[in-house]
């Protein structure tokens, strides 16, 4: 992986036309409790600081358009990325086209970006346990594949980006059974606690869903964002905090 003090590079044999970026939490104008890059709108953050956060992720990326940003509602739903008056209410975005950004925010949720090995399809995805156990994953990838050239769920690669770590997300036994309930091969992302509850591995839970679509090309997926606290916003740690954004485009 190679990083710097502000934005992480995923480390995955991507396309030499496929560009990607993580944003670190730090290089930015915001203040306590949202310091310093935050560029989400909906978490009570000044509207003036996160406009220029996000300015600052487009210099600092070189971006060559401003991201197609979400209203993230923890669905499955998936939609071409494209600038809006109102953002889309999705949790996922795609293209196909050059010079269009694909971006979702997180903070302990799975960001997980998506690209053909051909170079032409991309996507990103925000995966909470909501949006995985309703197949967020999935529908992204059915969507992708129809889209022309046709080619096979083993011709995409996948970068799991910063979440949770499988030692800190602490979920009620109902989660569980819920994901049980669709297939019991999530069966070995869950650990009990002995207090009744059950530490959950976001990361496996994606990548089991990846795996009976047939995807095998799957790097990253190796952070904590809870206990990264230089680097990483968390909502499960701070409650009231900003995200961070990650952010996928093509030549």
């Amino acid at each position: 992986m190679s990083k710097n003090k502000h934005w992480l590079v995923p480390d995955w044999p991507a396309p030499i036309n496929i560009h990607a970026a993580t944003t670190l939490r730090s290089g930015g104008v915001s203040k306590d409790p949202y310091l310093s890059l935050n560029p989400a709108t909906h978490v009570n953050d000044l509207n003036e600081h996160v406009l220029q956060n996000r300015k600052i992720i487009g210099d600092l990326l070189n971006l060559p358009a401003e991201p197609a940003w979400l209203d993230q509602i923890h669905s499955n739903q998936i939609v071409k990325a494209e600038i809006t008056a109102i953002p889309h209410q999705a949790d996922a975005s795609y293209s196909i086209e050059s010079g269009v950004v694909c971006a979702v925010m997180t903070a302990d949720c799975l960001p997980l970006l998506i690209c053909s090995t051909d170079g032409k399809k991309i996507a990103a995805i925000h995966a909470g346990w909501r949006g995985l156990l309703s197949g967020i994953i999935s529908n992204s990838i059915s969507l992708l594949t129809t889209l022309p050239p046709i080619i096979k769920p083993n011709e995409f690669l996948i970068w799991l980006g910063p979440a949770i770590g499988p030692n800190c997300f602490e979920i009620g036994p109902e989660v569980r059974e819920a994901f049980l309930q669709k297939s019991a091969l999530y069966k070995k992302a869950f650990k009990i606690q002995s207090n009744g509850k059950y530490l959950a591995d976001i990361y496996q839970l994606a990548r089991i869903e990846l795996s009976t679509l047939g995807i095998n090309n799957i790097y990253g997926g190796i952070y904590c964002t809870m206990t990264d606290e230089e680097r990483f916003f968390s909502y499960r740690r701070n409650n009231q905090t900003g995200r961070i954004a990650t952010l996928i485009w093509k030549d």
